[in-house]
């Protein structure tokens, strides 16, 4: 079987317009109706991809030519473990110390988000890990889109509770966090 791999590009930093200082994250939809300014300061937003995308595109969204290969969106295993484990940071000594397991038993990543299966995987890393990249691989989750220098969040429904990847800080700035 042929694919692609890609991350869900609601991950980025700048998916959706948006404006981080009042917390304000819009659909391309949202964003027009408030003609690109901030429903809370009334400042301009920082246009998001996706609204420039839009902009550019000559076809409706979802289209795919007849000939196009499949694809399948993961995430990374470091920020799935990240969310499960409630970690601040996918770098987290908790987070490496159950991905250097999974690696050290499948190989590589790839292997443990597409090949391993739940009953492999869970030995390693814990049933709610396990359930969380099959979940992942088979897109039963959810991203927040990320906005204006914002990640964008991983949501994970599992066994009747909701898990949400905590919120990285913004490194870049612009001028207005100066003024």
């Amino acid at each position: 079987m042929k694919f692609t791999i890609e991350t869900d590009p609601a991950y980025g930093k700048y998916h959706w317009t948006g404006h981080r200082h009042c917390n304000v994250a819009l659909s391309t939809s949202e964003a027009r109706k408030f003609a690109n300014i901030c429903p809370v300061c009334r400042r301009k937003l920082t246009k998001g991809v996706e609204q420039r995308v839009d902009e550019l595109a000559d076809r409706a969204e979802g289209f795919a030519p007849d000939n196009s290969i499949d694809f399948v969106r993961l995430q990374p295993l470091s920020e799935i473990i990240s969310t499960v484990l409630g970690s601040d940071s996918p770098a987290a000594q908790k987070v490496w110390n159950v991905y250097n397991a999974l690696i050290e038993k499948f190989g590589n990543e790839y292997n443990v988000l597409i090949d391993a299966s739940r009953e492999q995987l869970a030995p390693v890393a814990g049933e709610v890990i396990a359930d969380t990249i099959v979940k992942v691989r088979d897109g039963k989750v959810d991203v927040i889109p990320g906005y204006d220098g914002v990640y964008g969040q991983l949501v994970v429904s599992n066994k009747g509770s909701i898990i949400k990847s905590r919120p990285r800080s913004v490194q870049q700035s612009n001028l207005t966090d100066f003024t």
